[in-house]
């Protein structure tokens, strides 16, 4: 095979491997390999060898049935990678800092890692009573503010998969370790399209996140304002829930671009 011709042919595959992982990645519910194969112009046998190729380099994984495509490891950390870009940094620190310095509490940029919430971006408030949590954190899904829609928002398949490999572990009598109890709050939080955490991680703190989303309508990112109990109820934090809103959709053109 000559030069040219092999050149063609990689960068034929490499066009497909692309437009395949585009569209498993913006699938807010998961797509199936028979929905690739009617959407996209791709040869079956090429489709699936592909997607073989692409689950053995944990790009995409199949949720807990096995139906439905969904991105892997690998590309969330190559999508952290791409967030990490010092450019956008500045103006994600700026707008979180506008929210911080207008509520006087600590304000967090959060991001799903895994089966964890990843506290990406932070402002600290100058009060000396605070919650630590510095970026970098690690916090469970179920009874976070940020986690809890990170869940609430993501596809049901998505969803199926990490609640089966997640234990619901009491960190404070307020959190809900039964399925049923979370799916409820998980679907209040879905119509809301507001989360909170009332005392349901760390008992004396509490937190209300929005959600960022991406130009597809998924969610990509959330906006959180956590305070001691001493200082706030989830009432008076609700209060700057329109503000959070505001800030969340600028924050989006920084994650889009």
């Amino acid at each position: 095979m000559s030069t040219a011709s092999t050149r063609t042919t990689t960068n034929s595959t490499l066009q497909r491997g692309l437009v395949l992982l585009e569209t498993i990645a913006t699938s807010i519910h998961g797509v199936s390999a028979s929905d690739l194969e009617r959407q996209l112009d791709i040869p079956k046998p090429t489709l699936h060898r592909l997607l073989k190729q692409l689950e053995e380099q944990d790009l995409i994984v199949r949720d807990v049935e096995g139906r439905h495509l969904l991105p892997g490891e690998r590309l969330h950390r190559m999508a952290m990678g791409v967030l990490a870009n010092e450019s956008l940094k500045a103006p994600r620190r700026m707008l979180l800092k506008r929210l911080a310095e207008e509520v006087n509490e600590t304000c967090n940029l959060t991001l799903l890692e895994g089966h964890e919430v990843l506290y990406y971006e932070r402002v600290e408030t100058n009060w000396p009573v605070r919650i630590q949590l510095p970026p970098g954190s690690r916090l469970p899904l179920h009874c976070t503010a940020s986690g809890k829609m990170f869940l609430a928002l993501m596809g049901p398949a998505q969803r199926r998969q990490l609640l089966k490999h997640l234990p619901l572990e009491a960190y404070t009598p307020y959190t809900a370790t039964e399925a049923d109890e979370l799916e409820r709050r998980l679907a209040d939080i879905a119509e809301k399209e507001l989360s909170t955490d009332n005392e349901e991680f760390i008992q004396g703190m509490v937190a209300i996140a929005v959600p960022v989303y991406d130009q597809t309508g998924r969610i990509q990112a959330t906006l959180a304002i956590h305070a001691p109990r001493l200082r706030h109820s989830i009432d008076s934090l609700m209060e700057w829930a329109p503000l959070m809103r505001r800030i969340a959709g600028q924050l989006q053109d920084t994650f889009d671009h």
